[in-house]
């Protein structure tokens, strides 16, 4: 693998030998091919061809992925192709390249050719299947110990046996390499992108931001009530998130939300939520749970209060005429 102006190359190794038509033999490499989207790929093959036979009789060598009444058609006429194909033919060898690989791209190519005897044509079947994909790169986390981190690169694609990864942090490359180790908890956004290519990078993984908390509803809760304290942050991995009430070793609930049923004193005080991933853990501020108190009458919805107060203002009423009678 090296680096074009077209972006990442992906070579084709490992040799598959398709059967013999007439003693002819096409020998492909890689007959299944997986690139990102924008990178370079050369596919290539060598032509076996029975005793007695000058390589020089093989012409009209082309590649192709379509046919058109039955004939195949030159991979370099064909308009999706336009200014990204080209051929480069020996007597016993061909190779392709695709520049700026769509994923339109993915099909089947297939090297054809015809000898100087009349009528003597031949195709390498099967071909080799391109697929293009949008992206296929991710971040791996792996905890080395209680403070280090390995993150390893990894892409959906097979490109090479041992492909490079340029490595940056807050999208500064900082290293070349297979893997990188850095602390645990921090919170500086790390990514990978296949060496020579700078338009097919992984997603940046991340340990969460401080978590926000709010609680629902905000007014003073009553004795009765439900409410519910919910917890978010930015992080990639996603978070999980752990709520604990302040002086207490043992978690409330886990989740990104924590709803309180049937709210009493006891519920009163200050909580507060803890996120973490892969990457780290941070916690949020205290968030305060004020009490709904308690005294010679505890009130537990807004209606048993209006009851009372439409109570009172009859018994006022019926009550005037007998002290002013009085």
């Amino acid at each position: 693998m090296s680096p074009s102006a077209g972006g990442l190359v992906v070579f084709l190794l490992s040799v598959q030998v398709i059967q013999s038509q007439d003693g002819w033999r096409v020998n492909y490499l890689k007959t299944d091919v997986c690139a990102l989207k924008g990178s370079t790929v050369y596919i290539s093959c060598d032509i076996t061809h029975p005793p007695g036979i000058d390589p020089s009789d093989i012409k009209d060598r082309f590649w192709f992925t379509k046919e058109k009444d039955g004939e195949p058609v030159d991979l370099g006429t064909d308009s999706e192709y336009s200014g990204r194909v080209t051929y480069v033919c020996y007597s016993d060898s061909c190779y392709l390249t695709i520049t700026d690989v769509r994923e339109s791209d993915s099909a089947e190519y297939k090297l054809t050719f015809m000898t100087n005897k009349p009528g003597e044509k031949y195709t390498g079947s099967p071909g080799v299947t391109l697929s293009v994909t949008d992206s296929g790169l991710q971040v791996q986390v792996r905890r080395s110990d209680s403070t280090w981190l390995e993150l390893t690169c990894h892409s959906s694609c097979v490109l090479s046996d041992h492909p490079e990864y340029d490595w940056f942090k807050n999208e500064e490359n900082i290293k070349t390499g297979s893997s990188l180790l850095v602390s645990s908890g921090s919170t500086d956004r790390y990514s990978c992108d296949l060496r020579g290519s700078w338009d097919n990078g992984s997603p940046a993984v991340y340990g969460p931001q401080r978590p926000s908390v709010s609680v629902s509803p905000s007014a003073v809760m009553l004795e009765g009530d439900s409410v519910t304290l919910t917890c978010s942050t930015d992080a990639n991995p996603a978070a999980n998130y752990t709520w604990y009430k302040e002086h207490e070793d043992s978690p409330r609930a886990s989740g990104q939300n924590f709803t309180i049923t049937d709210f009493t004193a006891e519920h009163s005080g200050n909580y507060y939520c803890e996120a973490q991933n892969e990457m780290g853990r941070s916690n949020s501020t205290l968030l305060r749970i004020p009490s709904s108190g308690k005294g010679g009458c505890t009130w537990s919805t807004t209606k048993d209060i209006v009851i009372f107060v439409l109570l009172l203002i009859i018994i006022i009423v019926l009550a005037v005429p007998y002290i002013k009678s009085h």
